[in-house]
């Protein structure tokens, strides 16, 4: 063993696992030196999940994030001579058509995002996996990228690390805990063991179950934790002896059943001759704190495994019996099976980026073995570049607040999120059940007694619609149609189109407190903004206005969308729920790198918001306004701030609309915001709920939303948000900005497509939720443009103003033509589509008062 060291330039925590492994082999294929790995247990692990994963990956998500990653690792896997490509099987049982329904939907997810998934009869899902009953079976996915890292990721990690130290780039140390971080102004300078303390620019913890014990020394947490996952072995089971193989049959999964199984191979090989059954306990999982892992020496199996008892699965075992007789023929091996301890999220993903409060310290937690290596990818080219290929918001640690960091929350969340690790099917729209009621915003009891229909984001309360306003069906009924398909209809409340159309008729009131919010001050606060926004900050004529920008990266990607106050001694940043707390950190981290004297405070529960939109926004406004001649149209420009008051109190109103209908955002501190609401309750104006703003009124109007239809993979002219002239001042991404500007076409557009026909087989009416692959309509295959990007919906809504239903898109050239027919898919079924608008084209204009056709 080499001599510790006493430098590095990055010390990976947890490198004996695969997931620690595979950032220390891209981190020396992106051309990094000098690091240093280390690990509580043996190298490769033999504490650790990656022991004793199963090891099992299938191409079937509905995320893009985890479809790419996925795909990535069973590459990466395969070209190491580590993967058995035997296909894996979902299956749907006899009588079961709500997972059919599920497995519908992970075909066309599938389609979406490069999965080779497909639809089969039982009777071919028997013939591939023989230890299936065939009339418990009612069709099954097939997915023939599926398959096992072979002979066990444990192998795969010791051989990353074996290969890492001969490259004489990567030195890597067993038996070797983290005892504390070394953390001084804010950054970390390296890491304590018993052996001696590394210095080091980067730290990098992968310590998977764990982690958040690592992030306690950083003064902070991790919403993961790590749950019990019962694992079971039967045999002897001697299909496949002399084989030499370690799988034989396909996977299957049998998720209405919250289970899977498979066989172990050769019984000559590490664990062959038997049957693997595991279950994932959907009713009381068995939750585990990482405090409450024990060492090495104190545990019976591992620090990562726990006794199990047959009687905790016999509910689901019985099941399975049903499905695979073979689980009843033959003896369980007691001696093998065990408890083994998996992570799951509290907010449905990874947790991988820097620290909120320590820069140079980095998380990769949360990860399973089928995304390991594609997470490695990630991180050393985040780490090398400041940026990954793909979007990778939905697993950056900053986008956390700090409430979701909180011990309680994150029990809540995970054990809600232990649950459904394989059943039920997730609806898109379902909210969290656990952890609510977080942050409530000034008309919470208001909104509460107009019968409310509330989901969350970003911790607030938001009503979608208001039992109160039913009486709006007697008049619009007509124009909103019923949802006879339950998926369609979930979590969805038809008073709320109702709503929206009173509201264009008349005027309404929408709540809008889940905004993000922080001040930038300081005496670089303005140059700052300048840097990191492509519209044009700076100047006198700016003062007093709102300015709609976005940021980019390095590759002049969209990386954030929001609107600056420019006030005379701040820039007020108002930003949305979801992605305000990633933004917040980087305007800090910006500030820090590049030595810009300014200052970022969130002030996201010190302000509220209300809409007032509407025709008859501004006559209503004046009722209650002091001085009601500010508000016309005169007086009161598109775009502009104007400090107003209304029932006594301070109110900075911004001209602008996200609906289209005239009107303002009226912005107030929070213990001021209830008088302002009672004041405009008072004149009769309807409130209306936030389904109106999200989604309806904003598909109609062809509004782009951050994390959604805004992703950095795309450019701001494939978006078609860049502003006709590039600003003059430099600012990130500037130099690609520019390269993009001058193609004579871009490779992709985001395109507004409508439904021109929504009937399913069974003559019912569909009103989509979720992701849908846009296919060519004679080849029924997904588009595809010349960067290798696939054509999805990235929004999708019924807008009740043009009477159908939606979608947001990026089209590849040479199909981002206005009335080009195309088709999407949605349960397994197309319906034709037409693109109705290229770029930027609202369906309604609110000024001509009547919709496109």
């Amino acid at each position: 063993m080499s001599q510790f060291p006493s430098h590095a330039k990055v010390v990976i925590v947890g490198v004996g696992g695969i997931v620690g492994a595979s950032v220390a082999h891209h981190l020396i294929e992106r051309g990094w030196d000098d690091i240093v790995g280390i690990d509580k247990s043996a190298v490769p692990t033999d504490i650790g999940s990656t022991s004793h994963a199963s090891d099992f990956c299938y191409v079937t998500s509905h995320d893009f994030l985890s479809v790419w990653t996925t795909k990535y690792s069973i590459d990466f896997f395969d070209k190491m001579g580590h993967y058995a490509r035997v296909g894996g099987l979902e299956v749907a049982r006899t009588g079961d058509a709500e997972w059919l329904e599920e497995l519908k939907r992970k075909v066309t997810s599938g389609k979406a995002f490069g999965s080779r998934a497909e639809l089969i009869s039982g009777a071919a899902a028997k013939a591939k996996f023989p230890l299936l009953e065939e009339d418990m079976v009612e069709a099954a996915l097939w997915d023939p990228d599926a398959g096992l890292v072979i002979p066990r990721s444990q192998t795969v990690a010791g051989k990353l690390v074996d290969q890492g130290e001969k490259t004489g780039k990567l030195r890597a140390f067993a038996n070797t805990p983290a005892q504390s971080l070394v953390i001084e102004d804010g950054r970390v300078k390296g890491v304590v063991t018993h052996r001696g303390t590394i210095t080091a620019d980067h730290v990098i913890v992968c310590t998977g179950l764990w982690g958040r014990l690592i992030a306690e020394m950083a003064g902070e947490d991790l919403p993961v934790m790590p749950v019990d996952h019962p694992l079971t072995f039967f045999g002897p089971y001697d299909e496949f002896a002399g084989t030499g193989k370690e799988i034989g049959y396909p996977l299957l999964r049998d998720q209405g059943n919250s289970a899977y199984m498979r066989d172990t191979g050769d019984p000559k090989t590490a664990e062959g001759g038997q049957i693997e059954w595991g279950y994932y306990e959907p009713f009381e999982p068995r939750m585990c704190h990482p405090s409450e892992l024990l060492e090495k020496e104190q545990s019976r199996l591992s620090p990562s495994q726990r006794d199990l008892e047959l009687d905790q699965v016999m509910t689901g075992l019985e099941k399975a019996m049903e499905l695979t007789p073979i689980l009843a023929e033959l003896g369980y091996n007691e001696s093998h099976s065990f408890n083994g301890l998996l992570q799951v999220s509290a907010a449905g993903g990874a947790s991988v980026g820097e620290s909120q409060k320590v820069r140079g310290l980095w998380y990769c937690v949360g990860i399973w073995v089928k995304d390991a290596p594609a997470y490695g990818k990630l991180v050393a080219d985040w780490l090398t570049d400041g940026r990954t290929e793909i979007d990778h918001s939905p697993i950056d640690f900053s986008r956390f607040y700090p409430y979701q960091l909180e011990r309680d929350f994150i029990d809540a969340r995970c054990t809600e999120a232990a649950k459904k690790i394989y059943w039920p099917a997730i609806h898109p729209r379902e909210p969290y059940a656990s952890a609510r009621n977080v942050r409530r915003s000034p008309f919470y009891a208001r909104e509460k007694d107009l019968g409310g229909h509330f989901m969350e984001l970003g911790g607030w309360e938001r009503s979608h619609g208001y039992a109160a306003n039913e009486h709006l069906l007697e008049i619009y009924g007509d124009r909103v149609p019923v949802r006879e398909n339950e998926w369609d209809n979930r979590h969805f409340w038809r008073v709320s189109n109702a709503e929206q159309l009173k509201m264009s008729d008349d005027v309404g009131i929408i709540n809008l407190s889940h905004f993000s919010m922080y001040d930038v001050t300081g005496p670089d606060h303005v140059a700052l903004l300048e840097w990191v926004s492509a519209a044009k900050v700076g100047g006198d004529n700016n003062i007093g206005k709102g300015i709609y920008t976005h940021f980019l990266d390095d590759e002049g990607m969209v990386r954030a969308d929001l609107t600056l106050f420019r006030m005379a001694d701040r820039i007020r940043v108002v930003d949305g729920a979801d992605a305000g707390p990633r933004d917040f950190t980087y305007l800090k981290r910006v500030a820090a790198d590049k030595g810009f004297d300014a200052q970022v405070e969130d002030v996201t529960e010190k302000f509220v918001t209300i809409g007032i939109w509407g025709p008859n926004a501004r006559e209503n406004l004046k009722k209650v306004v002091e001085k009601p001649e500010e508000l016309d149209r005169e007086n009161f420009a598109f775009g502009t701030l104007k400090d107003i008051r209304i029932a006594g109190q301070d109110v900075m109103a911004f001209r602008i609309s996200y609906v289209g209908e005239q009107g303002f955002e009226l912005h107030m501190r929070y213990e001021d915001a209830l008088a302002v609401w009672d004041a405009l309750r008072g004149l009769g104006i309807t409130a209306v709920g936030v389904e109106t703003y999200a989604n309806s009124r904003r598909m109609e109007k062809s509004l782009r939303l951050q994390n959604a239809d805004l992703l950095t993979q795309y450019n701001l002219f494939e978006a078609d948000l860049a502003r006709p002239k590039v600003k003059e001042a430099d600012f990130r991404g500037k130099a690609k900005h520019l390269e993009y500007k001058a193609r004579a076409e871009q490779p992709a557009t985001l395109c507004t497509l409508v439904m021109t026909e929504h009937t399913d087989d069974e003559g019912v009416k569909r009103y989509p939720v979720g992701i849908m692959p846009v296919l060519h309509p004679e080849t029924g295959e997904t588009l595809v443009d010349e960067l290798g990007r696939r054509s999805y919906t990235s929004s999708v809504a019924y807008g009740p103003t043009v009477g159908k239903n939606i979608a947001l898109a990026y089209l590849p050239k040479e199909f981002a033509k206005l009335g080009q027919k195309l088709e999407v898919e949605y349960f397994g079924k197309t319906y034709p589509v037409e693109v109705a608008g290229v770029g930027y084209a609202p369906l309604y204009d609110p000024e001509n008062a009547k919709p496109k056709s």
